[in-house]
């Protein structure tokens, strides 16, 4: 399954989640990559393409998020960048979400795709 972790104007917290992910023993052989801005904002850090290939690596992902966002600055869901995830056609905003409750959305998105474990269609 193919997912976007969206910038919302701060790179910083993109940035500082990618790393998060790598250092973490659950996520740091998942896939991700950094998506740039064309246009106006050529260059500029938009949003993170992550793989998530089983139920495992969504389960890893879900903790993972979960646990950076409680370590940010205030811990808080006021916390700006990084809380909207993006699957096919469907954004939604994650930063409010539990671990457990990140891992149920992203069991349903994937149950959405072609049953290969990856998106129907572009996000």
């Amino acid at each position: 399954m193919h997912i976007q972790v969206l910038a919302e104007g701060d790179e910083r917290a993109l940035t500082d989640l990618r790393s998060w992910l790598g250092r973490d023993p659950g996520t740091a052989g998942l896939p991700v990559e950094s998506v740039t801005g064309d246009g106006p904002t050529m260059g500029a850090l938009e949003a993170l393409d992550v793989i998530l290939g089983n139920a495992t690596s969504i389960a890893n992902f879900a903790v993972a998020y979960a646990t950076w966002r409680t370590t940010r600055s205030s811990g808080t869901p006021t916390d700006d960048g990084a809380r909207t995830l993006a699957h096919g056609d469907s954004t939604v905003d994650i930063g409010h979400l539990s671990a457990e409750e990140l891992a149920e959305l992203l069991r349903h998105l994937n149950g959405d795709g072609d049953g290969d474990g990856t998106a129907a269609g572009p996000v």
